[in-house]
Formats: C-alpha cells, sequence, structure tokens
C-alpha cells in the first residue's frame, strides 16, 4: 500500500506500464519536462525521454489522429487532452475513425488508445475549461468510456485502460488532484473497465454519482445518516459499458433513486441509469428516480454562481429527503 493524491496515481499508473511495456507512449501538449499542465506526468520526461514523453503542437485533432495510427502500428499509445472541453476539437477523430476501427476491419485490428481527458469545474476555470465532457460519447459504440472519482481508480483503472486492446475514454477531474488515498501498488493491482463500486450501504435511497460527485454524495450520504436516513452510494465507474445490475438490485431494497452528475441533466448520464433501473426493478420504485444535474447554461466564471450550479452536499441531501416525502 501506498499514500498517493490522485495526480500521484495516474503517474505512476504511467511510469509502471512503460516500464513493464517498452510499446507504451505518452503525447500531448506540455506533458514532457514541465511535467504536465496540471502535473499529472511529472516525472515521467526524466525517465523516459522525448521518444516515449512526447510534446505536440496545439492541435487535438492532429495528435489524437497520430496516435490512432500508432495504435494501428503496434504501439500503445496515452494520450493527454488538458482539459475535457477540448475533447470537442477532436470529436471527429474520435466517433468516426478511432471508435468504428475495429468493426470497420472486420474484428481483425485492435485499437490499445488511451485518452486521457481532464474536467470539471469548481476551480474557476470558466465555461470553455470546466467541462467533464463524458457525456458528448456516451452514444458512440466501440468506445469504453470510465470515470475516475478517487486515487484507487485513477491508478487501477488506468494501468487496465493502457493494456486494454479497445480505445478507452478515461475521464479526471480538477478537482480531485490533490485528494489522497492509500492505493495497493503493483504490476496487477489492476481495476475493471465496467461495473460499479459501492461505497456506502443505507435501506432508504440510492445515491449514484460520479468524479468529484462521489466524495460529495458520501458526505451528503453522512449527514442524512445523522438524521436516520440511510443511503446507497455508488460510484458508477464505468459509462461505456454501463452496467446498472447492482444499482436495480439496491433500488429494489430501497425503494428510491437519485442520480447526481456535473453536467447537464438533458442527454447526461443519469437518465440513461433511471432509465434502466425503472426497466429492471419498476415495481419496486416507490417515488420517480430523480436527477440532480448542472442547470441549461454553460458553468459561469464567476465564484458564487459557479457554487451555485453545481450540486452540493446540501443540494444533493435535500434532493434524497425529497424522495423521502
Amino acid at each position: 500500500m501506498a499514500e498517493l493524491t490522485y495526480r500521484q496515481a495516474l503517474a505512476l499508473a504511467m511510469a509502471e506500464e512503460m516500464r513493464r511495456d517498452p510499446r507504451v507512449i505518452l503525447m500531448g501538449e506540455d506533458i514532457g519536462a514541465s511535467g504536465g499542465p496540471l502535473k499529472t506526468t511529472e516525472g515521467l520526461f526524466d525517465e523516459f525521454g522525448a521518444e516515449r514523453v512526447r510534446d505536440t503542437p496545439i492541435s487535438e485533432n492532429a495528435f489524437v489522429g497520430a496516435a490512432m495510427g500508432l495504435a494501428l502500428t503496434g504501439w500503445r499509445p496515452v494520450v493527454e487532452i488538458m482539459f475535457s472541453d477540448f475533447l470537442g476539437v477532436c470529436y471527429d477523430q474520435i466517433a468516426n475513425s478511432i471508435a468504428k476501427q475495429r468493426f470497420m476491419a472486420g474484428g481483425r485490428m485492435d485499437v490499445p488508445l488511451v485518452i486521457r481527458a481532464i474536467g470539471g469545474g469548481g476551480l474557476r476555470f470558466g465555461a470553455q475549461h470546466s467541462q467533464t465532457g463524458e457525456t458528448w460519447f456516451l452514444s458512440v459504440p466501440g468506445l469504453k468510456i470510465v470515470t475516475a472519482s478517487n486515487p484507487l481508480e485513477a491508478y487501477g483503472m488506468l494501468k487496465a485502460a493502457i493494456r486494454d486492446p479497445d480505445p478507452v475514454l478515461f475521464i479526471e477531474h480538477k478537482a480531485l488532484l490533490g485528494t489522497k488515498a492509500d492505493v495497493p501498488v503493483g504490476t496487477d493491482n489492476l481495476r475493471p473497465l465496467h461495473g460499479t463500486d459501492l461505497l456506502r450501504t443505507g435501506d432508504q435511497v440510492t445515491i449514484v454519482a460520479t468524479l468529484a460527485m462521489v466524495p460529495r454524495a458520501l458526505e451528503a450520504a453522512a449527514a442524512l445518516a445523522a438524521e436516520g436516513i440511510g443511503a446507497d452510494v455508488f460510484d458508477l465507474r464505468a459509462l461505456r459499458p454501463m452496467d446498472t445490475t447492482d444499482i436495480a438490485e439496491s433500488v429494489r431494497r430501497t425503494g428510491r433513486l437519485l442520480t447526481v452528475e456535473e453536467v447537464s441533466r438533458l442527454g447526461g448520464w443519469g437518465a440513461e441509469v433511471c432509465a434502466q433501473v425503472t426497466e429492471a426493478a419498476f415495481d419496486y420504485l416507490d417515488a420517480p428516480p430523480a436527477r440532480l444535474a448542472l442547470p441549461e447554461y454553460p458553468l459561469p466564471y464567476s465564484p458564487g454562481l459557479e457554487d451555485a450550479a453545481i450540486p452540493s452536499v446540501e443540494r444533493i441531501a435535500n434532493a434524497a429527503r425529497r424522495l423521502l416525502d
């Protein structure tokens, strides 16, 4: 076990996989000698050099496309998108090329490519640098999409993603980079790229969250417990493939479902979770499923307005209480 911050967990996962497999290379803007704009690649340039830790031009469309070519010719590239918002710049490469290549080749080609994207609000980066971006790709078959809510998941899922034969969109959160946890480190300490994680148990409401909303949901559950309200809290972890089996089983006990996400309500992953759980456990619901999400406008730069837009611990707890009314 090692106590790691979220950013240290990411860097260690990449370092270990690069030592293990010489085909693993890193690509991105300012990830070299500077250690990355958010210090998630610190120390890697010193160890592996410019051949394997490659600073790229400021052109996501170009270097994501180049990474696909490398993946098809035997390499295992890990691409960093400095801010998840810039996934929009290379959306065509991801949705129309990377995700479709295996199918268009009749299953004869692997695309072992990881795209790390660092997103999220709460740090006053403004509307164009605060999106998480994962739901933009929910309707794209051929991708795996995972979200890391803590150092354990950041370390274990990134290692698994690098070894996976298919393209993985790996979503991180800026507000979590300094958080710490004990992490079982080592060559084969991987986390699965599917399924959910039940972090807290209760019997009156089921709360599902991702990324920075997970620790807030846990805080809300603790506040509810002080009032005698028990909550199951799930980290969804993987959006593609999405497995809601355990969440539906939880709802069969609690009778209530609340999803908490840092994306807009319309088209968010919460709607899909609610739909799947309703299909699987409709007769057990004691209240309509509830979704807590961002308002229908871009995240403001103003600290007060940004804080009001992002689901808070208090708002999560209040949404759960309303389900019990």
